[in-house]
């Protein structure tokens, strides 16, 4: 969409930016884990909670594991809801099976809270 506007003695032209999928945006995942906190209603829907995990099990797998700590991620996945956080390790088993014994610490630290989850 162009908006046209004239400005003294020159017309000018904008282009305003239609609002990107939260599927296509960039999410900054070494910050929010740096930081330990995810924004205000960041994750406003189930949809959106499901997406962030996804992405957040590649994120994991694909960057160098000193990038992050379990104590950052974990604090993270407290964050969401435990729908998703149960989504998060069993789309880490089935991504990467052999990656599990590095996020077992982490994994058998949520098992208690998932409990009641795993069945549903």
């Amino acid at each position: 969409m162009f908006l046209h506007y004239h400005c003294g003695n020159t017309d000018v032209s904008v282009q305003q930016q239609p609002s990107i999928p939260f599927a296509a945006q960039a999410i900054p995942f070494d910050e929010f884990l740096a930081a330990g906190k995810l924004p205000e209603g960041y994750l406003a829907s189930e949809y959106l909670a499901q997406q962030f995990v996804e992405r957040l099990v590649h994120y994991v797998l694909s960057v160098p594991a000193s990038s992050y700590t379990m104590a950052q991620l974990g604090q993270l996945l407290e964050q969401i809801n435990p729908r998703a956080q149960v989504l998060f390790f069993k789309r880490l088993k089935e991504t990467s099976p052999e990656s599990l014994k590095d996020f077992a610490p982490l994994y058998y630290g949520f098992m208690n809270e998932f409990h009641s989850l795993l069945f549903t």
